[in-house]
């Protein structure tokens, strides 16, 4: 009989040498009192067989052959729905394409696609595959839709090669899965507001000043905050980035006082704010009506200071409500952004710096250092931004929301 106060699992099986993995893995799910049912595509199944995928998750396996069209299209919105997470390990490079394009061709790329709670992957694959640019572009895509990868270890491959392209180990995959069950939901019943992406102060009809945030960290919070059971309003400037599945609203403004006004007209339902966006400081005075010709030698603009959204909203925010800001700094790191701490009146600034060259704008990956009232509380190590803003949010969590 299923225990109803167990997590249920999904592990997903792709065609490849690394398929016999996954048996040891359900076993570990097993043994720790999960619920688990398989779902395996046709060539996983040379590899793996029917009876010993079900014989050691005690579950029905699901697989291509269905026994009518009906009993396929009610299984896997019903498999769906029953669980709390998928992993698929191993993740073929055709796997992830699939779900990367919303190809839906099978059980698994069925289910994958129909399925709105956390993923994850663990890719195996030959090590010129895994680097091939067309790969590395999905795998990109996914993580910004807020999909888990377990990146693959390097070593000798059945193919004959060496290099990145190893499944990573099941006990590991089953660590890494079940931290983050353990601390999901922390934000359970928190109404959290994000800004993210750039803003684009315009001087005509076609120009515009503008900074080169991408929008990559705002968004990375937005999706580790709505996965770890925040109601989540996601404000961003222009980006081509798309949101998360579990993101409660997302809302696309152009200019900082479009930003500011969207802000201030959710504040007071919210309990976090995470201001991560790059709001120009400055804006200029007047919009000319017309594309302004290049006639003179010099143009000059006249600027005017932008609203302080988050100067505003540390001021006036409650006891119970959370404000953390965000510093890119060139100089004088520390210093600055202490300095930011106190002026805007945040409980958090999470600090960049643009000596870094693995962090910044328009990067992967990050490196942080979070300040509050009580000095340093967090220094990251350079990661990606996905790993960052859960390091981030569990920081403010553990300093902020634990009493």
């Amino acid at each position: 009989m299923e225990n109803s106060n167990s997590k249920h699992i999904v592990i997903g099986i792709t065609g490849g040498i690394a398929a016999y993995k996954s048996l040891s893995l359900i076993r570990l799910f097993k043994a720790a009192h999960y619920e688990v049912k398989v779902v395996a595509t046709k060539n996983a199944l040379e590899f793996v067989t029917k009876l010993t995928i079900e014989t050691l998750s005690q579950n029905k396996l699901y697989y291509d052959s269905f026994e009518s069209p009906e009993q396929y299209s009610v299984e896997h919105i019903t498999l769906a729905d029953w669980a709390d997470l998928v992993i698929v390990a191993p993740a073929t490079a055709n796997c992830i394409g699939k779900l990367t394009h919303g190809i839906a061709d099978d059980a698994l790329s069925t289910l994958l696609l129909a399925f709105t709670k956390p993923i994850f992957m663990a890719p195996a694959m030959n090590c010129n595959m895994y680097q091939h640019v067309a790969v590395q572009e999905n795998i990109a895509v996914l993580k910004n839709r807020g999909v888990h990868f377990i990146d693959p270890t390097g070593g000798f491959l059945a193919c004959g090669y060496e290099g990145k392209g190893r499944m990573e180990e099941p006990e590991n995959i089953f660590r890494i899965v079940t931290e983050f069950l353990n601390n999901q939901n922390q934000f359970k019943g928190i109404k959290a507001l994000v800004t993210a992406g750039p803003t684009y102060e315009p001087i005509d009809p076609v120009r515009f000043i503008g900074n080169h945030s991408s929008g990559l960290m705002g968004f990375a919070i937005a999706d580790a905050l709505a996965q770890q059971g925040a109601e989540v309003t996601l404000i961003t400037g222009p980006t081509h980035l798309q949101t998360g599945r579990a993101i409660h609203q997302r809302i696309d403004v152009q200019t900082a006082d479009e930003m500011f006004n969207e802000v201030m007209k959710y504040s007071d339902q919210q309990q976090l704010f995470v201001m991560a966006a790059a709001v120009a400081d400055y804006t200029p005075k007047t919009k000319a009506p017309q594309k302004i010709k290049k006639k003179e030698q010099e143009l000059v603009l006249e600027l005017t200071k932008t609203k302080d959204i988050l100067a505003t909203i540390g001021h006036q925010k409650k006891s119970d409500q959370c404000v953390v800001g965000f510093a890119l700094e060139t100089e004088n790191e520390l210093q600055n952004g202490s300095e930011k701490l106190q002026n805007k009146k945040a409980d958090f600034i999470v600090l960049n710096s643009m000596n870094n060259n693995d962090a910044g704008f328009n990067k992967p990956t990050n490196q942080v250092t979070i300040l509050s009232k009580n000095g340093v509380v967090f220094e990251s190590e350079v990661k990606t931004k996905q790993q960052i803003a859960d390091e981030i949010i569990q920081t403010v969590y553990q300093n902020f929301f634990i009493p």
